[in-house]
């Protein structure tokens, strides 16, 4: 088995270990890690080894890291989601040492995954962009029906901010999306005024 083959294993193994099961019975972050490879494979069609490892890697081990363990509002949000780029970044980079990447490989995929350089770095676009379409592809509608109680304009808020994030590629991507319908609508509200 080649280094960014026995990575992928390693990587896979630590996605398993997410208490949180699908309706099929799998690790949710394992599904989660197949749906960001797939986005980075469509977004990216000659994407490099690392940069498919570095999209598995985008939620590794959030499960361990609950949101709670954090104080409530924006700013401790802000400061979950911060500690957990750089959390799963030094665990990207170990697993892929581990797994014998290079080095210069590995701190690149960490580079990626913790969101360094946004808008500069493609590698790091890449992973937003794919992170954005999963984001609208497979958990809007769930996210929605947990935050029933967000007035419509928060809603578009939340799209405006994540259509910013996206490059033109994902955005183009995104408005092919099959969405429910009242998704849609958000969607579209959303991108006219951002």
């Amino acid at each position: 088995m080649d280094a960014h083959a026995q990575a992928r294993a390693l990587i896979d193994a630590a996605h398993s270990a997410d208490p949180k099961r699908t309706g099929d019975g799998r690790a949710a972050e394992l599904v989660y890690a197949d749906r960001m490879e797939a986005w980075v494979a469509r977004l990216v069609p000659a994407a490099t080894p690392t940069l498919r490892l570095a999209a598995r890697c985008q939620h590794l081990e959030r499960w361990s890291v609950p949101r709670t363990t954090f104080p409530d509002g924006k700013a401790g949000y802000l400061k979950w989601r911060q500690s957990l780029y750089k959390k799963q970044a030094d665990r990207a980079r170990e697993l892929l040492l581990a797994a014998g990447v290079a080095a210069a490989e590995a701190d690149e995929a960490a580079t990626w995954v913790s969101k360094t350089a946004m808008k500069t770095n493609a590698g790091t676009q890449a992973l937003e962009d794919a992170a954005c379409l999963v984001f609208l592809e497979n958990e809007i509608a769930d996210f929605a029906a947990q935050h029933a109680d967000y007035p419509r304009e928060k809603f578009v808020d939340i799209l405006r901010k994540t259509w910013k994030k996206m490059s033109p590629a994902a955005q183009s991507a995104a408005l092919g999306l099959a969405l429910p319908p009242a998704i849609g609508a958000l969607v579209r509200e959303a991108v006219g005024s951002a």
